[in-house]
């Protein structure tokens, strides 16, 4: 009697702890979402994208209950979030074109992401690790961002600022055209009265 009794408690106690832990990482589909073509995110938010047959965005937090933003609009998709833990958010697309994150945004493709044309835009102190195989792509990192790429591309422009960081090791472009900036000095030419 007295192993059963601690049995049932042991079991009571299990799934007290098992349903605490699934619902502090609950998650949430967004129906009905419309065309996603423009991704833009801004604040603390982790952004998983991937390509499917349909789109569908899943945001793994309780983002109603948070200060936090998912809003599709004429085929952007505008996600924010300035709370101190990260929104995590998953965004399936079939015709996905663009990508824009600023803050402490960070982008990651879940397998490789397969376009035609494909733009990402970093400010910030964004981050993106993208697996692109793409006939034309376009990389603009600005500020203190950072993007690790790989895979493949006909055509690559890559823009970025001194301060930004690219690794590019693990990537191959037939034709890249790489707009970085050159640090010169510049003489002082201003007359001073002696």
């Amino acid at each position: 009697m007295k192993s059963k009794f601690l049995t049932i408690i042991t079991v009571l106690i299990a799934l007290i702890s098992t349903s605490t832990a699934f619902g502090n990482n609950a998650s949430t589909v967004l129906k009905e979402t419309g065309a996603i073509n423009k991704i833009e995110v801004r604040g603390n938010v982790d952004l998983y994208v991937s390509d499917a047959t349909s789109d569908q965005i899943k945001v793994y937090n309780k983002y109603y209950a948070e200060n936090a933003l998912v809003q599709n609009k004429n085929g952007l998709l505008r996600i924010t979030s300035y709370n101190n833990e990260k929104l995590v958010v998953w965004v399936s697309a079939t015709d996905l074109r663009s990508i824009t994150a600023y803050d402490n945004a960070t982008v990651n493709s879940f397998g490789n992401l397969s376009k035609i044309e494909f733009n990402v835009e970093l400010h910030n102190r964004a981050q993106a690790n993208l697996n692109l195989e793409t006939f034309a792509a376009t990389l603009t990192v600005k500020d203190s961002a950072k993007a690790n790429i790989k895979g493949t591309a006909q055509q690559m422009v890559l823009n970025r600022d001194l301060s930004s960081t690219v690794n590019s090791t693990a990537f191959v472009a037939t034709h890249l055209y790489d707009n970085k900036p050159s640090f010169t000095m510049v003489a002082d030419t201003r007359i001073t009265d002696m």
